[in-house]
């Protein structure tokens, strides 16, 4: 399916890293994301491994024209910069989007904490926790800035 004109645009900012992305595209992002999620949802169902959902999600969003890198090792720093170590993001979207699947019945407070502390870890501000484990698709959005 080929994207349409406001998919276009974004597109085209999301490939070009150096530009900084305003808040209303990157809730564009997400929203194609979401729906796409809710896609793989409908077809494969719950029932498979993370795994499976991982590659579900990159490939549609590729065929969206919109760059997904899985398993992307991002920097975990210390406040005051200093390298600590790397985690992988499941999928890291647009380098600005930072998505954590699940596969389990239900999320909890430690899925969210996990996210939160990469977001916080890697200095990035945008994150999707999506679980398709369980009968209905659970997606979240977080935001973790230098307020936070």
């Amino acid at each position: 399916m080929p994207p349409n004109s406001q998919s276009s645009s974004l597109i085209e900012k999301v490939l070009r890293p150096e530009q900084r992305i305003d808040e209303a595209e990157i809730n564009k992002l997400c929203d194609a994301i979401r729906q796409t999620s809710f896609e793989i949802h409908k077809f494969p169902r719950s029932g498979h491994l993370e795994k499976v959902y991982e590659n579900a999600l990159t490939h549609r969003l590729r065929k969206l024209g919109i760059q997904v890198v899985q398993q992307h090792p991002l920097n975990v720093c210390d406040e005051d910069g200093t390298l600590l170590g790397h985690f992988c993001a499941d999928l890291f979207v647009a380098n600005i989007l930072v998505v954590e699947i699940k596969a389990c019945l239900a999320l909890t407070d430690d899925h969210v904490v996990q996210l939160l502390g990469y977001l916080r870890a890697s200095r990035i501000e945008h994150g999707l926790l999506i679980n398709f484990g369980g009968p209905k698709l659970q997606i979240k959005k977080y935001i973790l800035n230098n307020h936070a």
